[in-house]
């Protein structure tokens, strides 16, 4: 071993024992008796840099947050060691700086104090936030509830409790209690809700495909009837319309059936149709050529011709027959446009030659052509006289009362 050595913190004796300067003396740390003086001291100032990055972590932990709980108990276990450490360095200085952190920790404490009961009371908030969403569904008329949306929202609903419970804050045990209990009484009354719902659903569906069924077995008894049956099936069908329904799957299965059944009644009905088309296409070619006829009326403006000569298409239309059903309305159609057109005309000879109608035009007549008359007169004497005023006057009523004259036909 080397002559004692030392430095401002500490020193080694000629026995290799290491010593620390505190501010109550030197106090030994240890013994390094196997080398120099100078790695004795080295490696308890190792062990004083191991002690000082300790308290640089402990305070960079405060600073970011850590719970003042676990700060205060490692300022403590620190504050213990460094009373009987074994390190050379500036003792007195870790201890100021812990001492510094004991009052980090009463703030940090009071900082998370307040973020806790924030977080708690946030985290309240938004349970309660759950239970009236819950409480809400609960409350809507069950009849008017989509079921499978309601479902899915409520399982929705228990998946965030059991995830804010697992994951938020731990709740003050009453208020956590009260909260699950008005969730709880909400998903109750909303599955019983259901129950009732679909219980009541079900004893619906089963008259609806009572009432189906009865329907099914009388539109399939008219299949003997073949075309004959189809007004009878149109009256089912309208009551199969009103019977309602009988779920998705029921629904669908029955209405093959009664829709089969129905088949059977217009197939005939076709095969009829196609017989009486071909049997009426001429007649369809004798209607045609009579409407050809009939449509030249259209120009025609003499009544009593026109009237003759529709009486006459009219007579012979008859005559001709049925044609395809498909025809008809455009058949019709077109025959109706010429009957309308002589309708027209007989309006307006009979509007003409309607005796009220005609005294009352020739009585207002003979007043106006004595007004004339006496207009006349007047506008000879303004002319003879030069006054302008009186002309234009007399010229003004003339003129109108001439047009009336002319409107009345006289």
């Amino acid at each position: 071993m080397a002559p004692a050595e030392q430095q401002s913190w500490g020193r080694v004796d000629e026995t290799g024992t290491v010593f620390v300067r505190e501010a109550s003396g030197e106090r030994a740390v240890g013994q390094y008796p196997d080398g120099t003086a100078e790695e004795a001291l080295a490696y308890f100032e190792r062990k004083f840099t191991e002690l000082a990055g300790q308290v640089t972590l402990l305070e960079q932990r405060a600073k970011s947050g850590a719970p003042a709980a676990d700060i205060s108990k490692a300022v403590a276990s620190l504050s213990a060691t460094l009373e009987t450490a074994n390190a050379v360095g500036d003792l007195a200085a870790l201890k100021t700086r812990l001492e510094a952190l004991g009052g980090t920790v009463t703030e940090l404490t009071e900082q998370q104090s307040a973020e806790a009961r924030a977080l708690v009371d946030a985290a309240i908030a938004e349970r309660v936030a759950i239970v009236e969403e819950a409480e809400k569904l609960a409350s809507g008329d069950p009849a008017k509830t989509q079921w499978k949306q309601a479902t899915a929202t409520l399982d929705e609903l228990f998946v965030r409790w059991q995830a804010h419970q697992h994951d938020g804050p731990r709740l003050p045990k009453g208020e956590a209690n009260e909260l699950w209990k008005r969730f709880r009484a909400a998903r109750t009354t909303i599955e019983q809700h259901r129950k009732v719902f679909f219980a009541e659903l079900d004893t619906a569906h089963k008259d609806v495909r009572t009432r189906k069924q009865r329907l099914i077995d009388q539109a399939e008894a008219l299949a003997s009837r073949g075309a004959d049956g189809v007004p009878s099936y149109r009256t089912l069908l309208d009551e199969w319309k009103l019977a309602g329904r009988a779920g998705k799957k029921q629904d669908d299965a029955l209405w093959a059936r009664f829709k089969a059944a129905g088949d059977v009644l217009y197939a005939a009905k076709s095969e009829i149709d196609a017989k009486e088309n071909e049997e009426y296409s001429a007649n369809l070619a004798v209607k045609l050529a009579l409407l050809s006829e009939a449509e030249t009326i259209l120009g025609e403006n003499d009544r009593t011709k026109a009237r003759a000569t529709l009486t006459s298409i009219q007579r012979r239309w008859d005559e001709a027959g049925k044609i395809p059903r498909d025809q008809v309305k455009a058949v019709e159609e077109r025959l109706r446009k010429v009957e309308s057109h002589v309708r027209q005309l007989d309006d307006e000879h009979w509007k003409r030659n309607n005796p009220e109608t005609k005294a009352r035009a020739e009585g207002l007549a003979g007043q106006l052509e004595d007004a004339i008359s006496k207009l006349e007169k007047e506008l000879a004497d303004a002319r003879t006289v030069g006054d302008q005023a009186a002309i234009a006057a007399a010229s003004e009523a003339l003129e109108a009362r001439k047009a009336w004259l002319k409107a009345i036909g006289q």
